[in-house]
């Protein structure tokens, strides 16, 4: 812990929101951080996340493995970002300006702040698409009605109505308040496991026991095949909380001790997520038994159900669900980064309706719609733009600062971190020379290029996207600050 008194309110770097948390006022100990990350794990994309992967190909053991792997490795840097939070009481785009400048710290919050848009697009389209599950029950023209969409948007005119009401709703919550959303995380903490545990039990007695499940077998017919699929998707399950592995502190800040967030992110983190990947698979796995066919959209499947007043109860209950998390991790934060930009003209209230609107300009139906989509052009894309961040900030906190940071300059424009006019020319370096190296994979995989304009070792290298950037700008930019100091 140290010190949280300033010296300095400078009106364009100081606000309440952003200043130190007093240490009487760090009050969060190790439960309330596993149950956070129990909170954020059990969500339909997680679901998702598990299913997607048996959709591609892996069987039951392949998949929680990939999952578990990925979400011990994302928990390094997690921990790692978390300690400045904890020991200074700071946010992340304030830890942010120790390595990217007071100015420069607006390029990393905005990105993991765009990042996030897409986040809520994602889960609106999810509750948007309960919502349509349940109603073309009861208003069965809902299916007929008229194209009004071009072809080339993938949408259709029964969704498309449901998303924007769902989104129209996520946006009077913005208008409210955050607070208006607490009812609905309770009710969510205890609905969620509910429906779980409901789910893992249709599947064990539709598929006649966890037997012919776990007998599936995986797809791949050789381990060239296997580790072509295993190393993006082990990259996307670390893209699934990069952007939570630098906004940790926004958390951490209010921790009573360093071994309060350790032992709750350990405790919380890889096993919520495996234990509910596990319900994901297991389902996903029955639905190829039951219906001959691999459903990994638990919407969709819930669909499937002929009792109309169940699938309304389940559809009702989701788009609930999904709005308290939508509101929770996917527009506080942005919302605030936002703001951050530009105080003096974004409120919350604002960023939380710039956020609504690049939520829907990402076509995030798009995304989801089939499983490589998901992983491989959405969480690996976006891994390759946070990995970067994430080695700067890591390498500038244990290398360059050796876990001392000066408080009172990083609300100063007068103070070291101001660098040149508030911009860390190394630190910027560093974040093009980290992404320069995934382009030509990204680009090769949204099709944007043919496969054969670069050489496949080089577009390969997308495969690897988070691992890549983080180690290529960290070791930039400890060879840059080394130099110049």
């Amino acid at each position: 812990m140290t010190d949280t008194h300033l010296n300095t309110t400078d009106s364009s770097l100081y606000s309440k929101d952003l200043a130190p948390i007093a240490e009487s006022n760090r009050t969060w100990n190790t439960w309330n951080y596993a149950a956070l990350w129990i909170s954020m794990s059990l969500c339909i994309p997680t679901y998702m996340l598990s299913s997607s992967l048996i959709e591609g190909g892996m069987n039951w053991w392949q998949a929680i493995l990939t999952i578990f792997l990925g979400n011990t490795i994302v928990l390094i840097p997690m921990l790692l970002n978390g300690h400045a939070g904890a020991k200074y009481g700071i946010p992340f785009p304030v830890f942010a300006r120790a390595s990217f400048g007071t100015k420069g710290a607006n390029i990393p919050a905005l990105l993991r702040a765009i990042v996030a848009c897409g986040w809520f697009g994602i889960q609106t389209w999810i509750g948007g698409f309960a919502l349509y599950q349940m109603m073309r029950l009861w208003i069965p023209a809902l299916e007929t009605l008229p194209q009004i969409f071009p072809d080339s948007f993938g949408l259709q005119t029964g969704p498309a109505i449901c998303f924007i009401l769902f989104w129209l709703l996520n946006m009077y919550v913005v208008y409210l308040g955050v607070d208006s959303i607490r009812k609905l995380l309770v009710f969510k903490a205890f609905f969620l496991p509910i429906a779980a545990l409901a789910l893992l039990a249709w599947a064990l007695v539709a598929a006649h026991g966890l037997g012919p499940i776990l007998a599936t077998p995986s797809k791949f017919t050789n381990t060239t095949d296997f580790f072509h699929f295993f190393f993006p998707a082990l990259t996307g399950m670390v893209g699934f909380w990069a952007t939570l592995s630098l906004n940790i502190p926004d958390f951490t800040r209010y921790a009573t001790s360093q071994k309060a967030q350790i032992r709750g992110q350990i405790y919380g983190l890889p096993t919520s997520m495996t234990l509910f990947a596990f319900v994901g698979v297991v389902v996903t796995s029955a639905t190829t038994i039951v219906f001959g066919t691999t459903i990994w959209d638990p919407v969709i499947l819930a669909g499937k159900f002929d009792s109309k007043l169940l699938v309304s109860l389940a559809m009702i209950a989701v788009a609930i669900s999904t709005l308290a998390t939508n509101i929770a991790a996917n527009i506080v934060s942005p919302a605030n980064d936002f703001a951050h930009f530009a105080p003096s003209k974004i409120d919350f209230r604002k960023g939380g309706y710039i956020t609504g609107v690049i939520g829907i300009l990402i076509f995030p139906w798009k995304l989801i719609a089939d499983p490589t989509g998901y992983i491989f052009t959405w969480l690996v894309g976006y891994s390759s733009l946070l990995g970067p961040v994430g080695g700067i900030m890591i390498v500038d906190y244990y290398f360059i600062r050796k876990q001392t940071l000066l408080l009172n300059d990083l609300y100063d424009t007068k103070g070291i971190y101001n660098f040149t006019n508030g911009f860390n020319r190394n630190a910027i370096y560093a974040l093009l020379i980290g992404i320069l190296p995934n382009i030509p994979g990204f680009l090769t995989t949204i099709k944007v290029v043919d496969s054969t304009v670069f050489p496949e070792w080089i577009s390969g290298l997308y495969h690897y996207a988070w691992f890549v950037g983080f180690g290529i700008s960290g070791l930039v930019y400890w060879l840059l600050m080394k130099k110049n100091n």
